[in-house]
């Protein structure tokens, strides 16, 4: 059987009859029809066990997406990557920005020819962090690489072969079917069990989901079917049906809406007005939707604070915090993507490596970047490491013409031998 979906003619009756209700499976959440080979798939058995949590809720990549959580952690990942440049450099102690190299030209400006490259890069990494694989076909001109063209990963199947190569078969919207060598696929994976495909985290999560789901469910009947009064008035006896309408006309006139907010009640006959708390079932439900929130994002790496969780004040930390996200978070991200790069783009003989720029996530503010780049530069005595014109390169600066602005020499030194050696030529 090919592996072109479900062959109808090659199935049995007994599949004929399943047959309609495995595409709803698939279609349920408004997915790509994703590939197996007949019902007795493993890849499908896997697809339909592991798709539902414990407590029976369905959790598929778009569903899971719902979740506020996972949606800012998956956002938060994915714009911050899209938001780093890649550089083509030398694989030398100068680390020279091959700008005219025809790959830089591509990976940093135009990947293909209707995406940029911030959005080539969210939605491969959007791709990554549901699926646990992201693909992008490698289009070749003779030994030139012209384009990267995205493959959703449900139409992508990887396996191994008898000789250890991997094959790639991705199967378009039509049905057609291509096969492809490693060398011709880029391929982003999560971490695997078998190094050939990723396992994706939103399976991982399905429980943390699933619970969270389950606590929107209760809050969304809360709403609509519970008793959402603040307060009761009581009465000593029995109202009659005229005294019992005056009253609550009396209260929804007086005190209903914005503009009565605040206002005094009025009671007659012994009434009482009482306040509702919340309850501790309230303060339970609240309690589990925010543990929720930090379960799920731990499947992702992501902080509190950018889950925009305000329950603690970071102050001047916050600096602190964005460091340890680029360090833990993001870090092994930008290491994938980079050897991923290399292995598909690149040969050993190249001589050249891609790199992402973190810089542009760790400006601070501009006291902060004045007294980096006045250490960076040797003031205070301290050994210089970056010259006048990486700072100005870094700050989106045009570079100086100064012949002394290229040198590692501290700048307070350079302008005592200007001063010495012009007091020499007055001599």
């Amino acid at each position: 059987m090919k592996r072109a979906g479900f062959d109808i003619s090659a199935m049995s009756k007994k599949d004929k009859k399943a047959r309609k209700h495995v595409s709803r499976s698939i279609r349920g959440e408004g997915l790509r029809a994703q590939v197996f080979d007949g019902v007795d798939d493993p890849a499908f058995k896997e697809f339909i066990h592991n798709s539902l949590s414990s407590g029976g809720v369905r959790i598929g990549e778009n569903k899971a997406l719902m979740n506020s959580a996972l949606n800012r952690c998956v956002n938060v990942i994915s714009e911050c990557i899209a938001y780093l440049p890649i550089r083509l450099l030398t694989d030398t102690d100068e680390k020279e920005v091959l700008k005219d190299d025809p790959l830089h030209r591509l990976i940093k400006r135009k990947p293909n020819d209707w995406q940029t490259a911030y959005e080539f890069k969210r939605q491969m990494q959007v791709h990554l962090l549901e699926y646990g694989n992201a693909y992008a076909r490698v289009i070749r001109s003779g030994r030139r690489v012209v384009s990267l063209v995205p493959m959703h990963p449900t139409q992508v199947a990887v396996e191994q072969l008898d000789d250890w190569s991997l094959r790639y078969t991705y199967t378009g919207t039509n049905g057609k079917q291509t096969q492809m060598g490693a060398d011709e696929v880029f391929h982003l994976r999560d971490y695997s069990e078998d190094g050939i495909k990723g396992i994706s985290r939103v399976k991982l999560a399905r429980e943390a989901l699933g619970i969270a789901f389950s606590a929107e469910k209760a809050t969304r009947r809360t709403f609509a079917h519970g008793v959402m009064a603040s307060g009761a008035v009581e009465v000593p006896k029995a109202l009659t049906d005229e005294s019992f309408i005056r009253l609550q006309e009396s209260l929804s006139a007086a005190n209903g809406g914005v503009e009565n907010a605040g206002g005094v009640i009025l009671l007659e006959d012994g009434a009482k007005a009482a306040k509702w708390s919340s309850t501790a079932v309230d303060a339970q439900l609240l309690e589990n939707r925010a543990h929720q929130i930090e379960e799920v994002a731990r499947f992702f790496g992501v902080p509190r604070p950018l889950l925009m969780l305000d329950d603690t004040s970071w102050g001047s930390g916050i600096n602190e915090l964005g460091i340890f996200f680029i360090k833990f978070g993001l870090n092994p991200w930008l290491t994938l993507w980079e050897q991923a790069l290399e292995r598909v783009l690149l040969s050993d003989d190249d001589g050249k490596i891609f790199k992402f720029n973190i810089g542009a996530l760790l400006h601070g503010s501009l006291k902060d970047q004045a007294e980096y780049f006045s250490r960076a530069l040797g003031a205070g005595g301290t050994q210089p490491w970056m010259t006048q014109n990486e700072v100005r390169r870094t700050c989106d600066l045009p570079c100086s013409k100064d012949k002394d602005a290229d040198s590692l020499k501290n700048p307070m030194t350079l302008k005592k031998m200007d001063r010495k050696r012009q007091t020499d030529e007055l001599d």
